[in-house]
C-alpha cells in the first residue's frame, strides 16, 4: 500500500517550488497539455509568481515521497451569485500514479479549501478528447454548464494576446 500525502503548496518552499514546476511541466509536455515543455522563463519564474498573487492555491500530492500529481487553483468572483467561486486551472497526476484515485483525492481537498473560502461553486475547463479526464470530473459530481437547455452547453474560448 503507497503512502500518500496531500497539501496546499507553500511557493516560497524550495522542494515544492520545484516539485510543482517538475508536474506542471511533465503535464505540458503531455498531449493533452498541449505537448511542448513548458518555456525556461515559466520554470524560473512560475512559483515565485504564484506566491505573488493571492487568490492562487495549489495542491500537491506526493505518493511514497514522490510528486505525482498536482492542482492550480485561481479565486474568481460569480456576480450571479455574490459570492466567490475556485476555477481549477490544471489538473496533473503523471502517468506512473494513475489509478490511484489521486485526481479524487486531490479535489476533496480543492473543495475543502474552496468551502473554507466561502465559495459557491468550483469551475474547470477539459478538452472534449480527454475521456479519462472528463471521466473522473464527471464521478467527483462536475457537468457541463448551462442556464437555460434551449440555449445549450457553456463553451470555454480564448484570444491570444501573444
Amino acid at each position: 500500500m503507497s503512502h500518500i500525502d496531500i497539501f496546499t503548496v507553500d511557493y516560497t518552499q524550495q522542494k515544492q517550488a520545484d516539485d510543482l514546476v517538475y508536474l506542471l511541466d511533465s503535464y505540458a509536455r503531455d498531449p493533452m497539455g498541449g505537448g511542448e515543455s513548458l518555456s525556461e522563463f515559466t520554470k524560473q519564474n512560475l512559483a515565485d509568481s504564484l506566491s505573488k498573487i493571492p487568490y492562487a492555491f495549489s495542491v500537491i500530492c506526493y505518493v511514497d515521497g514522490k510528486p505525482a500529481g498536482l492542482v492550480n487553483c485561481f479565486e474568481a468572483f460569480s456576480s450571479f451569485k455574490c459570492r466567490p467561486l475556485v476555477n481549477i486551472h490544471d489538473v496533473v497526476v503523471l502517468s506512473e500514479f494513475r489509478g490511484l484515485r489521486l485526481s479524487q483525492k486531490m479535489l476533496v481537498k480543492v473543495e475543502e479549501l474552496a468551502r473554507e473560502k466561502g465559495s459557491c461553486k468550483l469551475t474547470l475547463e477539459v478538452l472534449d478528447g480527454n475521456t479519462v479526464a472528463k471521466n473522473a470530473y464527471m464521478k467527483f459530481g462536475f457537468e457541463g454548464y448551462e442556464l437555460d437547455p434551449v440555449m445549450g452547453k457553456a463553451q470555454f474560448w480564448e484570444k491570444s494576446l501573444s
